[in-house]
């Protein structure tokens, strides 16, 4: 466990919370923020490291030598950041989906934009395996964006699988855990329970996203091991993919009713063919901010 001050440690709560206003929005990745705020491998390896042996060192060593072993104040801070920002962004990020989308999803295409470059840059040798790396990331992330989504789905065990699921996605740069939720049909219901207090579905989620991390991790701490460039590649054509997803201006091309639900369909468009106020000005100069803040975080994280 590294040495940190009390400020680093608030940094870390600030990243967790960028982390989780970026997974409440379907379409862009908390991993991406993991990656570009200089966090993601110390984030995987954390991960990887519970397991059961970490108890046997809790029985011989103490519970400190068990917290230490398990860079418990790193993943505490990070997570509580995240817990923060899911309880206490989820409105107003819902507010803003709903009131001023094309503003908002501009501030995250300019800023995933940003993450193709930073992650791209990683990639120490360009051969033929890094290369189909990125263009199967690439078409895999944009074949998840035009997925249809589902009905919503309030079934416990199918709410349990949707949060490994999600959680899988949330850790990896470019894909979406909170768009899965939407293929899968769990969105909606999620949202409205963290909106509700519903713990019942909150914590039913919740042992979804532990069991679905701490297996997931462990192939992906396996794979920066053995074969980091190729992930980086694989990761860098994920966010391109995801781009198709977080175009700021759609058409709406079906909706579907479900009950007394509805579930919008829709495909993007130009800026001068959208059907509504298009606020392209605001859109670029909000687009021009999401991307400055990436590498803001960047030259803040390389300074740390």
């Amino acid at each position: 466990m590294q040495e940190r001050s009390v400020l680093a440690y608030i940094f870390i709560v600030l990243k967790g919370m960028a982390m989780g206003a970026a997974d409440v929005v379907p379409g862009v990745s908390g991993g991406t923020i993991a990656f570009i705020s200089g966090i993601y491998e110390e984030l995987i390896t954390s991960i990887n490291n519970i397991k059961p042996e970490l108890f046997k060192i809790w029985k011989k060593g103490g519970f400190k030598q068990f917290w230490i072993k398990a860079n418990g104040n790193f993943l505490l801070a990070l997570f509580s950041g995240i817990f923060i920002s899911l309880f206490s962004l989820a409105t107003v990020v819902s507010w803003l989906l709903e009131n001023e989308p094309v503003l908002l999803w501009s501030f995250f295409f300019g800023l995933v934009t940003a993450s193709i470059f930073l992650v791209g840059k990683e990639i120490s040798t360009w051969n033929i395996q890094a290369i189909l790396a990125l263009l199967v990331g690439a078409t895999a992330a944009f074949y998840v964006t035009i997925l249809p989504p589902n009905e919503n789905i309030e079934s416990l065990p199918f709410l349990f699988v949707s949060g490994a699921l999600a959680v899988c996605a949330m850790i990896l740069p470019g894909i979406s855990g909170a768009f899965i939720l939407v293929i899968l049909g769990s969105y909606k219901t999620i949202l409205a329970a963290v909106h509700e207090r519903n713990l019942v579905i909150v914590a039913t989620v919740g042992f979804g996203a532990i069991f679905g991390l701490l297996s997931f991790a462990k192939l992906l701490k396996y794979m920066f091991t053995h074969y980091k460039n190729v992930t980086l590649a694989l990761l860098t054509g994920f966010i391109i993919g995801s781009l198709n997803k977080i175009w700021p201006w759609k058409k709406i091309i079906e909706i579907k009713k479900f009950g007394d639900k509805e579930i919008i369909i829709d495909a993007n468009t130009t800026p001068f063919s959208y059907d509504g106020d298009a606020q392209l000005i605001m859109a670029i100069g909000t687009a021009i901010i999401g991307f400055s803040l990436i590498f803001i975080l960047e030259r803040t994280a390389a300074k740390k």
